[in-house]
């Protein structure tokens, strides 16, 4: 199936909307959809354009910048909603001391993102999205399905034990690959690869977020034997690992279970063919 083309220039239209938000104040919504729109943008420059422009090598390089701290942003918000929520006995104040110091640096990373989001760098984007779309060009036969698994080449293959860090690079080899899928639009099987990476990415993306406020808690407040506070974080830190690994291997069994169907269709249809040929 063809690239959806409505997809595609929504991905741009939403993107310059959020500029636009972004550049009044830096709401958690405003900045995760920024992140999430850039990224979007991203993957049609790099994985479905046939040709590349220097205005698109300036933008992806402009939108990969500020994304890096609307992400730093975006991290201190999701850390301070899900210490929150975490029950915790308020003893001995180091969850209250934990808030405080989360709340002082979301203060600090949103003046930041405010100042980088000026006028003229909101104009610049505009500028650069309304090229890049006008230039950008799809090859006439190019599959988002093909494309994403062979995005996810690495994670089908990959067969080693998982680490913190191969795991983190599969929840960002995910991403590019779900945004990819999703221009398929109304393909039955790219949604539920998409589905998949959805979940994929979420779960991932849980662990990742309590490992960092677990580490911003043992710089603070020390180790797990001078805090309940930093033990119970890395608790749940580890099972949030355990749920990331058991993603993982779905994932690999449902891209090893495509790959063998895809094989045997493709042997199905050569002997087909030769059959017809010889006939």
């Amino acid at each position: 199936m063809p690239i959806d083309a409505k997809t595609s220039r929504a991905s741009f239209d939403r993107l310059r909307r959020e500029l636009t938000r972004l550049a009044k104040k830096p709401e958690p919504q405003s900045v995760h959809k920024f992140r999430t729109y850039s990224r979007r943008v991203e993957a049609l420059l790099t994985e479905v354009a046939i040709d590349h422009h220097r205005n698109d090598e300036k933008l992806l390089k402009l939108l990969a910048k500020l994304r890096q701290k609307a992400g730093r942003l975006r991290d201190v918000d999701v850390q301070l909603g899900a210490l929150r929520d975490l029950k915790f006995p308020q003893a001995n104040g180091h969850k209250t001391h934990l808030m405080a110091a989360l709340v002082e640096e979301r203060r600090k990373r949103e003046k930041k993102l405010a100042n980088t989001f000026d006028r003229a760098t909101i104009l610049e984007l505009r500028k650069r999205l309304t090229r890049s779309f006008k230039g950008m060009k799809a090859g006439k036969m190019a599959d988002p399905l093909a494309i994403t698994l062979r995005t996810l080449t690495d994670l089908a293959r990959s067969s080693g034990p998982i680490t913190e860090e191969t795991l983190h690079r599969y929840r960002i080899i995910g991403k590019r690959a779900r945004y990819v899928a999703e221009l398929a639009s109304d393909d039955p099987e790219a949604k539920k690869l998409v589905e998949q990476l959805k979940e994929l990415q979420d779960v991932i993306g849980d662990w990742h977020d309590w490992l960092k406020l677990t580490q911003k808690a043992e710089r603070l407040l020390g180790s797990v034997r001078d805090s309940a506070l930093v033990a119970m974080l890395r608790n749940v830190t580890q099972a949030k690992f355990r749920q990331s690994l058991d993603a993982v291997a779905e994932i690999r069994a449902a891209l090893a279970a495509k790959t063998s169907r895809s094989r045997r269709t493709q042997e199905t249809e050569k002997q087909a063919s030769h059959a017809a040929a010889a006939a």
